[in-house]
């Protein structure tokens, strides 16, 4: 188990990261939209599921990572660094999205919840995040790498799912209010803040 400032810090980021608007989300507020808050839950439940995947092959290469190699793994501290750096530099320049949710068809329960694992095991950048986020929050002399990964990922998973859930919820209820919270930028300046933040501590943390 990390200390408890260090869970703190990660339980913080991993909140910030997950209420920021992004693909997932926007599918999550589409379907609540379109069809209701259940198919806004299954949708979430479904990106969860797509996370799992990610995570999974995170968990096993970057436990082995550390255990094998540490020159290797400092390249990859440093690319994780970089990537998060850039993340951040692109939310603090990013403008308020105009558009709104995007338009899906109508689809069962089932085919929503598909449609969501594929929305999240189809987009590489989860997996590079994952690289970039999670061997930030171990420390191999506390013991067992892959345990803490594994840990640190199932909190995660929770909170974007919590999160997801919620959003679900609301958007059923308040579709004007849920695109305005979307379309606003302020999401993204706070967001590319913690990017930079979780940058700086990547790369200078051994």
């Amino acid at each position: 188990m990390p200390p408890a400032a260090d869970l703190l810090a990660f339980l913080g980021a991993t909140l910030a990261l997950n209420v920021t608007p992004g693909p997932d989300m926007l599918y999550v507020i589409a379907r609540s939209v379109g069809e209701g808050r259940g198919a806004g839950v299954v949708s979430a439940l479904g990106i969860s599921a797509g996370t799992v995947f990610h995570t999974a092959a995170v968990v096993l290469g970057v436990s082995g990572l550390l255990v094998a190699s540490p020159v290797a793994y400092d390249v990859l501290r440093f690319a994780g660094a970089a990537y998060l750096a850039w993340l951040g530099i692109r939310a603090l320049r990013a403008r308020p999205r105009a558009e709104g949710e995007p338009e899906v068809e109508p689809a069962g329960l089932a085919a929503i919840f598909r449609q969501g694992v594929i929305t999240n095991v189809l987009n590489p950048k989860v997996a590079i995040f994952f690289l970039a986020f999670l061997p930030q929050f171990v420390d191999a002399a506390r013991g067992n790498v892959t345990a803490q990964l594994l840990l640190l990922a199932a909190l995660f998973i929770t909170s974007g799912t919590l999160v997801n859930v919620v959003v679900a919820l609301a958007a059923g209820r308040a579709r004007a209010a849920v695109r305005r919270a979307v379309a606003t930028g302020v999401l993204s300046r706070v967001t590319g803040v913690v990017f930079l933040a979780l940058a700086l501590r990547l790369a200078a943390v051994r």
